[in-house]
């Protein structure tokens, strides 16, 4: 399948116009992923703290995110309830017997849910599009609507799901009284050697009844944040990737680490983020709790109250007011050096 030849498709592959910050080679990488020297040993299992079920009526102008984990969070909003690249299975492999697997359950079980109206998928890693519990929420719900990008549409409706709109950077979609534009980033897009950079990936900006929404792909630090606010608007709200970011060598190009997201939360324009991309599936070389520290460390670079940008628990639902800026005091499991 083909797009128009456009400054990030050449006709047959996509591609980040920005160019890598840093080359890397073949052979670091492949020392990298065999040796894994300096690797953070991560525990093998956590717990999660029990929370309620996400549930009840969300006032006009409020957002009410649970935390799923990784990048799933459920985004209940007035008359609209939006999931965002949802993954249940115990593994983000392309097999189930190995691959990075689950240090924690998911915060809340596929069970708990409410029927989401749509579902935002940034692109196909196996960390963001998890086939079997996409397919396990349509035997739970039926059909459910699908946003990705260029590319993706073919395969998700070839697995039996959908009805998928496909989009690309820029392109925006009308759902109901919400407008969902696709936005870029820098990373890439594979599922096997074969099929590097066939589909595009992005982020979203999610504009529902005056209030904006920027919803984060994986990407690397990228001028586009600074596009992204000149074109569409300073969101109300944000989803910021904040792990899986060392070595800096490698990983600098395709994800940020919190300093980098904290630098993201300033061009964005942002009035109140979150972290996600974290303490989920061992990725990288960081702790597991390194992004909770390293966000803390920046927030404090850079004199940000830790309520304008901060985490969930595993499961925990929290009620953003996306009107006032009335920002809602840190919890206990938020970490402040």
């Amino acid at each position: 399948m083909t797009f128009p030849v456009s400054d990030h498709y050449d006709g047959t592959h996509f591609f980040n116009p920005e160019g890598a910050r840093r080359k890397v080679r073949r052979f670091s990488v492949l020392r990298w992923a065999t040796r894994r020297e300096g690797r953070a040993k991560w525990p093998d299992r956590v717990e999660n703290t029990a929370y309620p079920p996400p549930a009840g009526d969300v006032a006009e102008g409020t957002l009410a995110l649970t935390f799923i984990g990784h990048s799933s969070f459920l985004l209940r909003l007035a008359g609209l309830t939006l999931l965002t690249d949802p993954v249940f299975s115990e593994r983000c492999s392309p097999v189930s017997f190995a691959g990075p697997k689950r240090v924690r359950p998911p915060g809340q079980p596929l069970a708990a849910l409410p029927k989401p109206d749509a579902i935002l998928l940034s692109h196909n890693h196996y960390d963001h599009c998890d086939i079997p519990g996409l397919r396990a929420l349509r035997a739970r719900f039926g059909p459910i609507p699908v946003f990705a990008p260029l590319g993706n549409r073919a395969f998700l409706e070839g697995k039996g799901l959908g009805p998928v709109t496909e989009l690309d950077w820029w392109q925006a979609a009308a759902f109901r009284d919400t407008r969902i534009t696709l936005t870029p980033a820098r990373h890439f897009a594979a599922r096997s050697l074969r099929d590097r950079n066939l589909t595009l990936w992005g982020g979203f900006v999610v504009d529902h009844r005056g209030a904006k929404l920027y919803v984060a792909g994986d990407t690397g630090y990228t001028g586009y944040f600074r596009a992204i606010r000149e074109r569409l608007g300073a969101p109300d709200f944000g989803l910021l990737p904040i792990g899986a970011y060392e070595p800096r060598w490698f990983m600098g190009n395709v994800h940020m680490n919190p300093a980098d997201a904290v630098r993201a939360f300033d061009e964005l324009g942002l009035r109140q983020a979150v972290g996600k991309h974290f303490g989920t599936f061992q990725l990288t070389d960081e702790a597991i709790d390194a992004p909770l520290h390293d966000l803390a460390a920046a927030r404090i670079a850079a004199g940000i109250e830790p309520a304008r940008f901060t985490t969930l628990d595993f499961g925990e639902t929290r009620v953003f007011d996306l009107r006032r800026g009335n920002y809602p005091p840190p919890l206990a499991t938020d970490v402040d050096l």
